[in-house]
């Protein structure tokens, strides 16, 4: 398997339209068109990918939390064309395991307060319950921890 290092010598010749930056964590920018990659010993190439893929795939903004379940899928697939264009190794259990962790956040978000059941997305950052009409606000909580607001009836 390649390096990050290596592999980041052959994709800014391959996709010079993105920059690449180091960053203590990977993230795609689409406003920077840039990929942030970490380069330390146990920084797993997949991850860089992983950005590569929504930076190929055009992923910039979402107005419903289920679209950005949707993107992830479309990149964690995108990604696996690309380990093989790269002769990056990738396991379908990386990648189940990374999509869990915004099925997850999903479920997490939409899981009313009060009585626990699933909710429906109301905007972009509110829903509403079925069961007891309870609506709540969320923060964005992808990268720090999920909050819920009860907003009062």
């Amino acid at each position: 398997m390649p390096s990050i290092a290596s592999l980041i010598s052959k994709l800014q010749t391959d996709y010079p339209q993105f920059l690449f930056k180091k960053n203590s964590q990977f993230l795609w920018s689409p406003s920077e068109q840039t990929i942030y990659y970490t380069d330390t010993n146990n920084a797993d190439p997949i991850f860089l990918l992983h950005e590569l893929a929504h930076g190929l795939l055009g992923h910039s903004d979402y107005d419903h939390d289920i679209e950005l379940v949707a993107m992830e899928r479309k990149a964690w697939g995108k990604v696996v064309d690309l380990a093989r264009e790269y002769e990056v190794t990738i396991s379908d259990e990386i990648i189940q395991s990374n999509l869990d962790t915004y099925r997850d956040w999903l479920h997490s978000r939409s899981t009313c307060p009060d009585c626990q059941a699933t909710g429906i997305q109301i905007n972009k950052k509110s829903y509403s319950c079925l069961a007891c009409n309870r609506n709540w606000r969320v923060n964005d909580a992808r990268i720090c921890a999920l909050r819920r607001y009860r907003i009062k009836k």
